[in-house]
């Protein structure tokens, strides 16, 4: 969960992510919305692979990418039970009030 959390505290790679919603893209069409070179684009799909946030497929000279939702979906589950949030989650203890004494 930590590496999808890393992934997604960057805003570049949240606007990678926003763009793959609507279907695949090569790199060249993520990397066109950008003004990065292409090494630090390299590094940031890297870091989205890395996380399993999206998978890449060689298409001869091309790279496509495909969002991997279900990997979003799981660590975003799983951090929301963390808090007690949602199905699945256990509810918070009480918080109990103890009188003192004057």
């Amino acid at each position: 969960m930590n590496k999808v959390f890393k992934a997604l505290s960057d805003p570049s790679r949240r606007k990678v992510l926003e763009l793959l919603r609507k279907g695949p893209k090569t790199a060249g069409e993520l990397s066109d919305h950008f003004d990065f070179a292409k090494p630090t684009m390299s590094a940031h799909f890297a870091v989205l692979k890395e996380a399993g946030l999206v998978e890449a497929e060689k298409d001869g000279k091309q790279v496509i990418y495909r969002l991997k939702l279900s990997v979003l979906e799981d660590a975003l589950l799983g951090f929301a039970k963390v808090f007690g949030v949602g199905a699945g989650a256990t509810a918070p203890a009480p918080i109990v009030k103890r009188e003192t004494k004057s």
